[in-house]
């Protein structure tokens, strides 16, 4: 699975032998410099070039080429050498411009000694620059990483050398144009495309206190982006290696090549509006890859959402950039006692300062850059969306009619990141469910007293999402039964007992709870059985085919440890046959089962009734927060919408 890297952003390096691949339009020359703790080149015997291609630990190419590979074994550098930075370079001899702006973007590859890609990172937003720091490999705390630079030169390689404190700058690069001119460029014909990543993301052990996968349903030939890629945010969150996705130093681009579709390629998206001379194109809602407008709308979503994800981390990658190149000019110049009083130090630091203020600046104005194309997007593609993946204001709602086809996801709530608090993300589940959802009654978010009543809160989240996937189906294929031990959700079930929308009454006290554990359970054996057999006609008459949401309120209050058995197991084998669950509960609550429940709470999606930042996405490990879906305040469109539902279920009956 290969990882690209944007500008700014680092990615561990899990192997030391290491093979770098570099693709370009025209012939270009490759490089390397060397530097120690603090980054300093100590000479020229610590520039790899055509000129003097090898040594220990590192080989580069001894001419100019559209495809090179330089091979690395970062165990066999010296002991002194903590930082590795690949070059690229215009040759002299090279006809026509003498700029990368003017060529097709380089792009440079990290493999594995096995041939496995590890990441990538494509040179975009050159313009002027004929010498370019394409990636850096460096060490901290005994491990390496790869950062992905970008760094370009106008004044070609000399520049770049000279930037390095190397006084033999000229000398140097003029060695290597002449070993280079030795050597004739070799071009080399197209190379076979890079296999395209489809594998989906990375994610780790879930575990509602650490890092807590999250579920949708990835079916079959579907789009590949899904809920099932995010996970629970660790506190404090480290940063996972993003899986693609383009650079920050062009346009962003919409039509997302990555998305998985079908085998044969769909119909092609709707072409944004020609944009005028250095203005961009203007959105257009279902600008991506799919067979429906639904399917585009989703894929689109997604899209944005990695592209929050990706600018952002650059943005902050840069920031962090920035921080470590001015702690490092200090140390460099405050390290002799002599030079840390007096105008001379503060001088320095002053300078220091204000460089790295340029930096942040300049990786600032490129996020407010790609916010402003993403909320232009989010404006044009928020009144487009369906009713299950719209908000409870959005007009779509009052002409709502039960559709004939299930949809494919629904909105569970909003995503945003403090960089950029007024664009939010919808975040869309997969329909079926492939795993329950568990809204968090006790979540850390209401500490301090903000929110007295969690459990209701809670129960009206709970209540809002089951009316929003009863509206996602057809009538007569979706059901919702409730499990309320103590009758304390009651005050926010009256939406669904009001209009008839549940399938038999709540269930109350422990000989309810026993009863439609009891129930489902039997409906879960009987399917599996049916399907194993090829039996299905064979079902008894009694079993109701349509899929079932269980809404759970309160637990474990009501539940013996057979109920928690038979709760277990339709959480675990219940999606596979259309039983999905919904619980509403603290976990503290449970505390008394000790680790018999962990299981089931690493099985669910956790969601919150209050904004919490619990969530983290695949690519970069942001802690997103989330947002819950609910109705607004004296709204009755719940009741409208079933209202609806109930009309549909009459005629269907």
């Amino acid at each position: 699975m290969t990882a690209e890297l944007v500008r700014g952003q680092n990615h561990p390096l899990p192997s030391a032998r290491l093979e770098i691949r570099i693709t370009s339009g025209v012939p270009v020359l490759a490089g390397a410099t060397l530097g120690d703790e603090t980054g300093t080149v100590r000479g020229p015997q610590w520039v790899v070039h055509p000129g003097a291609p090898a040594r220990s630990g590192l080989e580069v190419p001894r001419q100019a080429a559209t495809e090179h590979r330089l091979t690395v074994d970062l165990a066999a550098l010296p002991e002194a050498v903590h930082r590795v930075e690949v070059f690229l370079a215009l040759p002299a001899a090279t006809q026509g411009p003498l700029r990368f702006g003017a060529v097709a973007a380089p792009h440079t590859t990290l493999t594995a000694a096995d041939g496995t890609e590890l990441v990538g990172y494509t040179l975009t937003g050159l313009d002027a620059e004929s010498a370019v720091v394409a990636v850096e490999l460096y060490r901290r705390q005994g491990a390496w990483k790869v950062r992905a630079v970008g760094q370009g030169y106008a004044g070609g390689l000399a520049a770049l050398l000279a930037d390095r404190a190397l006084r033999e700058a000229d000398d140097i690069t003029a060695g290597i144009q002449d070993a280079v001119g030795r050597s004739p460029a070799r071009a080399t014909t197209d190379p076979a495309p890079r296999p395209q990543d489809t594998s989906g993301f990375s994610s780790q052990e879930p575990c509602s206190s650490s890092s807590q996968e999250i579920s949708g349903s990835v079916t079959g030939q579907l789009p590949s982006y899904d809920t099932q890629r995010l996970y629970d945010a660790p506190r404090p969150h480290t940063a996972e290696a993003p899986d693609g996705g383009e650079g920050t130093g062009g346009p962003i681009d919409y039509t997302h090549p990555r998305r998985r579709t079908r085998t044969s390629p769909p119909p092609p998206a709707p072409a944004a509006p020609p944009a005028a001379d250095g203005v961009p194109a203007q959105p257009v809602a279902g600008d991506a890859a799919g067979w429906s407008m639904e399917e585009r709308l989703y894929n689109q979503v997604w899209g944005m959402f990695e592209d929050l994800a990706r600018t952002t981390a650059a943005y902050r990658s840069a920031v962090d950039f920035a921080d470590s190149r001015m702690e490092k000019e200090l140390e460099q110049f405050l390290g002799d006692p002599r030079r840390r009083l007096g105008t001379a130090g503060e001088a320095a630091r002053e300078a220091a300062r204000v460089r790295r203020g340029k930096l942040v600046d300049e990786a600032r104005a490129v996020l407010e850059r790609d916010l402003a194309q993403l909320t232009a997007e989010s404006e044009v593609v928020e009144p487009a969306l369906p009713p299950a993946y719209a908000r409870w204001d959005n007009p779509v709602w009052h002409g709502y009619q039960v559709p004939s086809d299930s949809a494919m996801a629904v909105r569970v709530g909003d995503l945003h990141l403090p960089e950029c608090a007024p664009l939010r993300i919808p975040l869309l589940v997969r329909l079926p469910l492939e795993r329950g959802l568990w809204i968090d009654s006790g979540s850390a978010a209401a500490s301090g007293g903000t929110f007295p009543d969690l459990r209701h809160l809670g129960m009206e989240t709970a209540v809002a999402l089951a009316v929003r996937m009863l509206a996602a189906h057809p009538a007569g294929e979706f059901a919702v039964q409730v499990i309320d031990p103590a009758g304390a959700g009651g005050r926010a079930l009256l939406p669904l007992t009001r209009t008839e929308a549940l399938a038999v009454p709540p269930a109350s006290g422990a000989r309810g709870v026993t009863d439609a554990l009891e129930r489902l359970t039997r409906r879960v054996d009987l399917l599996q059985m049916a399907v194993r057999g090829g039996a299905a006609e064979s079902l008894p008459p009694d079993v109701d085919l349509a899929r079932q949401l269980l809404i759970v309120n309160d637990f474990p209050h009501g539940f013996d440890d057979r109920a928690v058995t038979r709760l277990r197991y339709l959480a675990d084998e219940g999606p596979a046959v259309g039983v999905h669950l919904l619980m509403v509960a603290d976990r503290e609550d449970a505390a008394a089962y000790g680790p018999l429940l962990d299981p089931l709470w690493r099985s669910l999606m956790r969601l919150t009734p209050v904004p919490d930042d619990h969530l983290a996405d695949p690519w970069v490990g942001h802690a997103w927060t989330y947002e819950p879906a609910l109705v607004p305040p004296g709204s009755q469109i719940l009741q409208q919408v079933l209202t609806e539902v109930a009309k549909a279920r009459t005629k269907y009956r």
